[in-house]
């Protein structure tokens, strides 16, 4: 299972937590709840928490109290849960298997993990066992069995020769999921002596190899005496020459089989079946279409992989073995059980006052629907000191009129058959005089007609009422012209010049009061006064774009000059000036969009123009303010007739330079 839960603080208090305010544990990192380890290795078994003050932390083992103090072997990380076992110094990592279950506690509840259990990784030798060469006529079937040790987790298996070479494998030779290698009928080629199954366990990184399988194929046109004295009359004169033989499945066995998976789950279907020519092997789900984009086929489409499955998926796969002498088929029923993970809706903590009312709300799904368990600082409910303020009632819990005694982690256990997600949420009753977390005279800059947003983050409980005054004694601030946010922030949305000055938030609420200064400075906008303009200029002569600009005094301003959007050319015949780029003896690749980008600390302006670069034939053109000059095309050459009827000739050209004019059209 994974868990699909967040804990959030309660939206409705915007509080923000200081370093000096209590605060329950919370969980912040846990080893995974199903934990192999390798034996070899120290195990570590993760714990980490926070809270205020920090919590302590203790373990329980199989349901009862683990004192590491009575255990050499086992220490916890200062200022921390985590558990270090030494198993590299003596220790038996199978002296360590078990269910743990870590606690954090402070005065205000304790926190708990999921239940961790802990499991060595095995990696047992193959037992020994008498192997018989097989003997196998040509173009029969066979399987070479692996049967390969129980490990934990389960190894991966491949199939080698004594060289460590893998073996080849194809359509007509496959290793099927067990890990038993089929062929769909044996060649000569397939005599050997080495065919070795080998397992690797990943977390031992070690790899155990089976006894050497030795295959024989023989066909009756080579048998030899010494073969024909080990075959009984039945094989000598019953047995045929090579000759095709239609599709039999080797696994599954049978006409119809069954497989169940979980929603979400890969899901996996195999069809390896016997026959000469090698079967070629086809999937289809009946009454249905294969989903495209989750479908894949593997080990030359024996293995059917189906990604992300859910209900729509369930239904009868059939695959069908086909050679040119027939067909077999085996149909598999496939059940995706629905929603079977179980997922939490948001579970909030709450931070209250004394008095105030609150929810904890833990809703799962799934199917079968989760059963919902209530735990207080990691005791089940029922048995847990009475709170007067608590009332449970299914997956709620509802709290009134709160004192702060009432302050404890709740734990929410949503289980069923496949298993349980578990979740902490804290109630926290606080009694605290308001707190300003925003450093004093804090400067705020903006540039004029632009958002102004001055923070006021704050802390108390009860809730504080905030309240903005401009200058120290000035008049409590309203109207439209301001915006005042849930979290204490004060919004001017478009401010001016005369908006610079002093400005002071107060907090207050039933226990006290408190106010902080902070400064806002207005600033006068960057412009571009003479913007770069449109440029037609000859080749080989020089050109210069202005940039003239005017800013705030208190800013410094950064002018960037770009071609095209990106470097200017690393050329020394661009001169960048104070307010102008020049560039000397310009040719046909300078032409383009210059753009000219303004910046400061707080605002950015561009402004572009175009470059057009033509030769030295022009051709003037007016209008009533600027003179525009255009090259002409250069004229055509290599004129050729060709194909000269009575009343049709064929022209052929090789165009002259556009010169950036291009030609619109021709006369003959």
């Amino acid at each position: 299972l994974t868990d699909a839960l967040k804990i959030l603080l309660n939206s409705s208090l915007f509080l923000i937590f200081h370093n000096e305010v209590s605060q329950p544990p919370t969980i912040t990192q846990q080893s995974p709840k199903d934990y192999i380890v390798d034996p070899r290795e120290n195990i570590v078994i993760q714990c980490e928490a926070k809270g205020k003050p920090p919590p302590s932390f203790s373990w329980t083992r199989n349901g009862t109290h683990f004192d590491i103090d009575k255990d050499a072997q086992v220490t916890m990380k200062p200022n921390s849960g985590t558990l270090v076992i030494n198993i590299m110094n003596g220790g038996k990592a199978e002296a360590y298997e078990g269910v743990y279950q870590c606690t954090a506690r402070n005065e205000r509840g304790a926190a708990i993990s999921n239940n961790i259990v802990i499991r060595p990784s095995r990696s047992p030798l193959w037992t020994k066992e008498k192997l018989e060469p097989n003997q196998v006529r040509e173009g029969d079937s066979l399987v070479l069995h692996c049967r390969p040790p129980v490990g934990l987790p389960p190894p991966i298996i491949f199939w080698m020769d004594n060289a460590f070479q893998r073996l080849p494998q194809s359509e007509r030779v496959s290793q099927g999921l067990n890990g038993d290698l089929y062929f769909s009928n044996v060649q000569p080629e397939d005599t050997r002596e080495d065919y070795i199954c080998y397992a690797r366990f990943n977390h031992t990184q070690t790899i155990q190899q089976k006894q050497p399988i030795s295959v024989k194929v023989f066909s009756m046109d080579s048998l030899n005496d010494t073969i024909a004295a080990n075959l009984s009359d039945t094989d000598i004169f019953g047995a045929k020459p090579v000759t095709e033989r239609q599709p039999v499945l080797l696994t599954p066995t049978g006409s119809t089989s069954t497989k169940v998976e979980l929603r979400g789950n890969v899901l996996l279907l195999e069809c390896i079946a016997a026959g000469l020519p090698t079967p070629v092997i086809r999937w289809i789900k009946e009454g249905g279409e294969l989903p495209a984009n989750r479908t894949f086929f593997e080990n030359f489409k024996k293995t059917l992989k189906i990604i992300d499955v859910s209900e729509a998926d369930s239904g009868n796969y059939k695959c069908i073995a086909r050679n040119t002498l027939g067909s077999a088929h085996h149909v598999i029923s496939v059940t995706v059980k629905g929603n079977t993970k179980i997922v939490l809706n948001v579970i909030l903590n709450l931070v209250l006052s004394p008095g105030e009312d609150g929810t904890l709300i833990c809703r799962a799904n799934g199917n079968p629907k989760p059963d919902i368990s209530w735990l207080a600082n990691g005791v089940p409910i029922a048995i847990a000191p009475e709170d007067p303020s608590r009332k449970v009632d299914g997956d709620t819990i509802i709290f009134s009129h709160v004192q702060e005694r009432s302050s404890a982690v709740y734990q929410c256990n949503a289980s069923n058959e496949y298993g349980y997600l578990l979740a902490n949420a804290f109630v926290n009753v606080l009694a605290e005089p308001p707190r300003i977390l925003t450093p004093a005279n804090k400067l705020y800059q903006v540039i004029a007609d632009s958002p102004a947003l001055l923070d006021c983050a704050y802390f108390g409980s009860p809730k504080p009422e905030i309240e903005w005054f401009k200058g120290v004694k000035g008049s409590i601030l309203r109207g439209n012209e301001y915006v005042f946010h849930d979290n204490g922030t004060l919004e001017i949305p478009v401010a001016q010049k005369d908006s610079s000055g002093t400005y002071t938030c107060v907090a207050r609420n039933e226990l006290g009061k408190i106010q902080n200064e902070v400064q806002l400075e207005v600033k006068d906008p960057t412009m571009i006064i003479k913007q770069p303009e449109y440029k037609v200029i000859q080749r080989y002569s020089q050109v210069s774009f202005e940039c003239i600009i005017k800013h705030d005094s208190t800013l410094l301003p950064t002018v960037l000059w770009l071609k095209d959007n990106g470097e200017l050319p690393d050329d020394e015949r661009f001169l960048v000036g104070k307010d102008n780029l020049t560039i000397l003896n310009v040719t046909d690749k300078d032409d383009g969009t210059y753009t000219c980008i303004v910046n400061t600390t707080l605002d950015s302006v561009s402004a572009s123009a175009v470059l057009t670069v033509v030769g030295k034939n022009t051709l003037k053109l007016y209008d009533s303010r600027t003179v525009f000059n255009y090259s002409r095309p250069n004229p055509p050459f290599d004129l050729e007739l060709t194909g000269q009827l009575e009343r049709s000739v064929e022209l052929s050209w090789v165009p002259g330079d556009e010169n950036n004019s291009p030609i619109t059209s021709m006369f003959v």
